[in-house]
């Protein structure tokens, strides 16, 4: 418990001195927030080493804020964003893992290799972009919507992709695995029965609970029905995030849902601080010191790429043009799913330590650019604030 303890307020501490400076710098708190878990993680000051538990724990802010979302998204206005979703999702997802695909074969990578990391570094940070359009108050203008289409979309995705990578291993697939086909029937059967629950019982639960007059036991269900829908879609080999989502769509009709949203609002904050610490934590600096040309070039070469997918793509997304290098800035980095991607590619075989190692750092450092070129977006060309349209 002492050591816990510790970690809190080394957490809590690191925090209060770097956010605030890098928001008075004009970088934001997200910079500041993954400057936090360099500082204290493992390649400097060693405050915190257990960095893979700290990154687990904190994906609940990442559930926490879809499923913020979810609430303010009923199943109407869902319905009717389904081209952006599946049309604007698989289009971006598909030029970007091309694109990047095609790069790791011209370094001359294998074909398996060049097709998981195209794959995994086509998909955006779920938790940088929506905090960013929140922040920004663009939810609800077209850029906003084009981006959630997508993160929404690759949230969706994760079972092919997951589903893929042992065939692209050297080994032959197990028998015992379960096919493809019965995978996406248990994800379905998941949803359908998370829908008929959300749809039947909730209310009643919710009303039930109320009438105890206990704003705690509230609270501790509001928790409860989140995490619990979360873990069911991750037991079926959906994200987390999309099981908050779709916890939050099926609240979005309840009379509750605006002190449910206020209760979960602090928890929300919080623990997307700290996934921004972990992620910074999670740097391996040894493969910098080790391969400092080869990391800056992918780097470069991923966040150049993926912006400029996103700017050509941004006029088919409806993206006006006062927006679409914010747009494309946004959408440039590579997200937290890459991590999953890449450690389900390692089991696999598909890839070795070493290049996962390779890749999970680029993917830290395509985060920790975004706020910098988004800052010098905004200093260049003005505030896309200015710019807003419905």
């Amino acid at each position: 418990m002492s050591n816990l303890l510790i970690d809190v307020v080394v957490f809590l501490a690191s925090a209060l001195v770097t956010v605030p400076v890098a928001v008075r710098l004009g970088f934001g708190a997200v910079l500041g927030y993954l400057v936090a878990g360099v500082m204290i993680g493992p390649w400097a000051l060693r405050l915190v080493t257990d960095v893979d538990a700290i990154l687990h724990f904190s994906e609940l802010g990442i559930v926490l804020m879809m499923f913020v979302i979810g609430l303010e998204m009923r199943m109407d206005a869902l319905w009717a964003m389904r081209r952006t979703i599946f049309g604007y999702g698989a289009m971006q997802m598909t030029v970007c893992a091309a694109a990047l695909s095609a790069i790791f074969l011209l370094l001359g990578l294998s074909w398996r290799i060049a097709l998981t990391g195209g794959l995994a570094l086509s998909l955006s940070s779920t938790a940088m972009v929506m905090s960013e359009l929140q922040a920004r108050k663009l939810m609800d203008t077209p850029t906003g919507r084009a981006g959630f289409g997508i993160l929404l979309f690759q949230d969706m995705a994760a079972i092919p992709l997951i589903a893929l990578l042992p065939l692209l291993g050297p080994t032959v697939p197990i028998p015992t695995a379960e096919p493809g086909w019965l995978v996406a029937l248990k994800a379905l059967l998941m949803l359908g029965a998370v829908a008929l629950a959300g749809r039947y019982l909730l209310h009643a639960v919710l009303r039930l609970i109320r009438s105890t007059g206990v704003p705690e036991i509230f609270t501790a269900f509001a928790l409860l029905w989140i995490i619990g829908i979360s873990l069911l879609m991750e037991s079926v080999h959906l994200s987390m995030s999309l099981g908050a989502f779709v916890a939050g769509v099926l609240l979005a009709d309840s009379d509750y849902r605006h002190e449910v949203e206020v209760d979960m609002a602090p928890f929300k904050g919080l623990l997307l601080g700290l996934f921004f610490i972990a992620v910074g934590m999670s740097m391996d600096f040894s493969v910098l010191t080790r391969e400092p040309v080869r990391v800056a070039v992918l780097v470069v070469a991923l966040v150049g790429i993926k912006a400029i997918a996103q700017w050509m793509l941004a006029s088919r997304f409806e993206v006006p043009p006062p927006h679409r290098a914010y747009f494309a800035i946004l959408l440039s980095q590579g997200g937290e799913f890459a991590f999953v991607v890449m450690a389900a590619s390692l089991a696999a075989r598909v890839i070795d330590q070493r290049q996962a190692s390779l890749v999970t750092l680029v993917v830290a450092l395509s985060m920790v650019s975004t706020p910098l070129l988004l800052l010098a977006q905004r200093r260049l060309f003005g505030s896309h604030a200015r710019a807003r349209t419905t």
